[in-house]
């Protein structure tokens, strides 16, 4: 009886213990602080765009920031507003994904519900390293944009923007980025640059720079007004959407040895189409543009083409859409050689629904790009696949 007794005592001792142990792992796992849990979180999926010089309307840069708009975080990621990711990670996954897990959600969710702990405020992990004015580092040569006055008349602007600049050699730029100087009017950006032929060319700077996109004005005439023909008023070389912008969009830096644009001594960037959005008031926006060199020769060229309106193919059936009727369309390419995706970038305007793009082998396999379940125009990216 004794030792029977012992043993039920020595038994319960040990699966007391184990349970004091394991309350204690459960309770530090189960119990999210803003210094081990959240901050992670926020330093990956918002702060890249929740901070100072950023178009995000608050800065989540540390913890009084979080904790004083946490309920607001937890409804729109509980409502996936946020972060901005309209493709479906479901049906293909790419870089740079801001998706929140599940896991993720009911972090911040329990977090919020404890009253937002800070935990070891000393643990809290630095906050990331960010260029001044640049998504992708410290630029070669920044280029200013002219200063644009923006009417407070709630109307759309469409500009057409020469950008001139000289270099002292030709030179080959790895990557282009265009910044908002005023982030809460300036839209979007498609543009090119302009390679002036030698000797062809001797003022970059003349012209008026600036004209409105009127639907009374030919190509010719709008470019002859902000100086970008030649001289004998022939055209240059134009090297297709080379700098663009997009709500939601960082630069675009593809990897080492692959694409890079020949600039050179004379250029100027081409903003075919810079939309500024309605504004209630009169004010500025005073935007630039970096340019990064490369330091070798591409052994790959990079080509972009659109499909759709104004590129290589029509849309099927013509793209018109009759009152109180939803319709579909459909555009197609066909490939002639092997080729890499590197980007794709689904573009629609308000009337934009849904999205999806794939192609076919020659056996007839599904090779899956991009789907975007729930269009949104507020959202638009140049989206990376995971491999070249």
């Amino acid at each position: 009886m004794e030792a029977r007794f012992q043993n039920n005592v020595g038994t319960c001792l040990v699966c007391f213990f184990s349970i004091v142990i394991w309350f204690a792992c459960n309770n530090d796992s189960s119990t999210p602080t803003y210094s081990k849990d959240i901050a992670p979180i926020i330093y990956k999926n918002c702060t890249p765009c929740h901070r100072p010089s950023q178009p995000a309307h608050y800065a989540f840069i540390n913890y009084e920031q979080v904790r004083s708009n946490a309920d607001k975080i937890l409804y729109v990621i509980n409502n996936n507003l946020m972060p901005p990711w309209p493709a479906d990670a479901h049906y293909t996954h790419f870089l740079d994904e801001k998706v929140l897990t599940a896991a993720e959600k009911a972090l911040f969710a329990k977090w919020v519900e404890l009253k937002c702990p800070i935990g070891d405020s000393t643990k809290i992990p630095p906050l990331p390293s960010f260029a001044e004015g640049s998504t992708l580092g410290v630029p070669d040569k920044r280029i200013a944009v002219k200063p644009i006055p923006i009417r407070g008349d709630f109307r759309d602007q469409f500009l057409l923007i020469k950008v001139p600049f000289e270099l002292l050699n030709d030179t080959l730029l790895r990557a282009v980025e265009f910044v908002p100087g005023n982030t809460r009017v300036v839209h979007h950006v498609n543009g090119d640059m302009v390679r002036f032929e030698e000797g062809k060319k001797q003022n970059v700077f003349d012209g008026n720079w600036v004209c409105d996109m009127k639907l009374d004005s030919t190509i010719k005439q709008a470019y002859q007004s902000i100086g970008v023909l030649h001289d004998d008023g022939s055209y240059p070389t134009l090297i297709k959407s080379i700098v663009n912008f997009l709500p939601g969009t960082l630069g675009q830096q593809y990897p080492d040895g692959i694409g890079a644009w020949k600039a050179g001594k004379k250029n100027a960037f081409l903003l075919a189409d810079l939309h500024y959005g309605p504004s209630e008031k009169n004010t500025w926006d005073s935007s630039y543009i970096n340019i990064f060199y490369a330091k070798n020769i591409p052994y790959r060229p990079l080509k972009e083409f659109q499909m759709g309106t104004l590129g290589v193919t029509p849309i099927e059936p013509p793209l018109v859409i009759p009152p109180n009727k939803i319709s579909s369309f459909t555009t197609r390419y066909r490939i002639d050689k092997d080729i890499s995706i590197l980007t794709i970038n689904p573009h629609m305007h308000l009337l934009g629904k849904s999205f999806k793009a794939y192609a076919l082998s020659p056996s007839a396999d599904t090779i899956r790009l991009i789907h975007i379940p729930k269009w949104d125009f507020n959202w638009q990216f140049f989206i990376r696949f995971l491999r070249c």
